[in-house]
């Protein structure tokens, strides 16, 4: 039994364009559920998307991922004590909180992040939510303008600084710069019969999905599992890139 079908389409920007020769690379792509549960499309090798790179691009993504991690460590270091200090002074707590998600291949792993919450922000999210929120935040896992956001933490999520910890994890190989959303055990079943596959790819800090609909994509009607299934079908060098440059486009918008 189908219970629903989404057109999606996923708009290419200029960059995008003249990098195949001004072709959109946008294809329609339907997002389908069967019984409720996300059915992935099959892979499209005519699709005008860069091809998935092989051991060599694994290897040099690796490299990167170490020699900008620990760059990264170094630079902000001094700026991410200071943030620890204003975030102890802003709110009761410790600086840092620890999120169990699923890593490449299931492995269960400990990301690392700056508090932008209240200390019991996931204990008792009923006591900031309106049983509205709450059960967006159940499904989605985020929410705009959640209250449970502490000011120091607005501004964190603004910067991206809040991600800076994670780079931890990088240099520890349980993620990668670049790469799917880590999600909890609950959300790997948003995926449907395309699980596996997304299970296989090293999680990232960033990612297509981060950059392209963040605000917009949702596991409800499907968008965001076919940005992820996008990238885990063609992570390469051209798309890491791509990445690459967005994020730090919404990183100066304040996104």
């Amino acid at each position: 039994m189908l219970d629903n079908e989404i057109d999606y389409r996923p708009e290419a920007d200029a960059d995008e364009r003249s990098a195949h020769g001004g072709e959109d690379t946008s294809a329609q792509v339907t997002a389908r559920f069967v019984d409720g549960c996300f059915v992935a499309p099959p892979p499209d090798p005519t699709a005008a998307a860069p091809r998935k790179g092989g051991r060599p691009y694994l290897i040099a993504k690796r490299v990167f991922d170490i020699v900008f991690s620990a760059v990264v460590c170094v630079i902000l270091a001094i700026p991410v004590l200071v943030t620890c200090i204003a975030i102890a002074i802003d709110s009761p707590g410790k600086p840092f909180f620890r999120q169990e998600r699923v890593g490449q291949n299931g492995k269960t792993i400990r990301i690392f992040k700056l508090r932008t919450m209240v200390p019991d922000a996931h204990e008792a999210p009923e006591r900031y939510m309106t049983p509205e929120q709450l059960e967006v935040w159940r499904r989605e896992q985020k929410l705009d303008d959640d209250p449970r956001v502490t000011r120091v933490g607005r501004l964190l999520r603004r910067t991206s600084l809040d991600e800076v910890p994670q780079f931890l994890n990088v240099l520890a190989g349980d993620l990668s710069v670049i790469g799917p959303r880590p999600v909890t055990i609950e959300e790997t079943y948003e995926f449907g019969n395309a699980r596996d596959e997304i299970l296989a790819c090293k999680p990232g800090i960033t990612g297509w999905w981060q950059v392209t609909a963040r605000n917009d994509a949702t596991w409800a009607d499907g968008e965001r599992q076919l940005l992820e299934l996008f990238y885990v079908r063609h992570a390469s060098l051209p798309l890491d890139v791509r990445v690459f440059v967005r994020t730090f486009k919404a990183m100066s918008r304040g996104q």
